[in-house]
């Protein structure tokens, strides 16, 4: 299933781009799915930055839910290589609920427009219902497919929150350029 959302900032390229490169842990507090991010690794290579991070969502789910669910399906991990040359990230995701059964992937533009800076996240996500242990053999296509819908629905509703997030930082402190 494709991912495909975009969010218009009112802030030159340099300081969108650098506060979503830089600025993450600073935006936990703008997400309300977002419990925690944790940066595993950075890694600075002239105009390319890889990072690896973990994060762990069930901010906004209720705790009678949160508890029907195990951690693993709250946590995923994010490989995403920064070239700031090109105003760009291009990333790929790992869902610790489905070690194997899904794949997601994709770049990010960061493109300058009258007035700011749009961002365009595309990208894909497939999941594989015969990989999710305990889903029966006639429910997986259908549960991978509504799985993937109600993933792909969260990334988008998340690219606004981060949107509005570094909108609030930017406006508040602004990045040095």
């Amino acid at each position: 299933m494709k991912i495909h959302a975009d969010a218009v900032l009112p802030f030159p390229r340099p300081l969108v781009f650098a506060a979503y490169r830089d600025r993450l842990l600073d935006l936990v507090p703008h997400l309300p799915n977002i419990r925690s991010i944790t940066i595993e690794s950075r890694t600075d290579r002239g105009d390319e930055t890889d990072f690896v991070n973990l994060w762990v969502g069930g901010g906004d789910i209720p705790k009678a839910v949160r508890g029907v669910l195990s951690e693993s399906m709250l946590r995923w991990t994010d490989y995403a290589t920064w070239n700031a040359s090109e105003h760009s990230v291009t990333w790929r995701t790992d869902i610790a609920a489905f070690p194997g059964a899904a794949a997601s992937s994709g770049k990010n533009h960061y493109i300058e427009v009258p007035g700011g800076t749009r961002v365009e996240l595309r990208g894909s996500l497939t999941i594989d219902g015969s990989k999710v242990p305990a889903i029966p053999r006639f429910l997986q296509k259908t549960v991978a497919e509504m799985a993937e819908r109600m993933i792909v629905a969260q990334v988008e509703t998340n690219l606004a929150s981060v949107a509005r997030g570094v909108c609030e930082l930017l406006k508040n402190a602004p990045a040095p350029r």
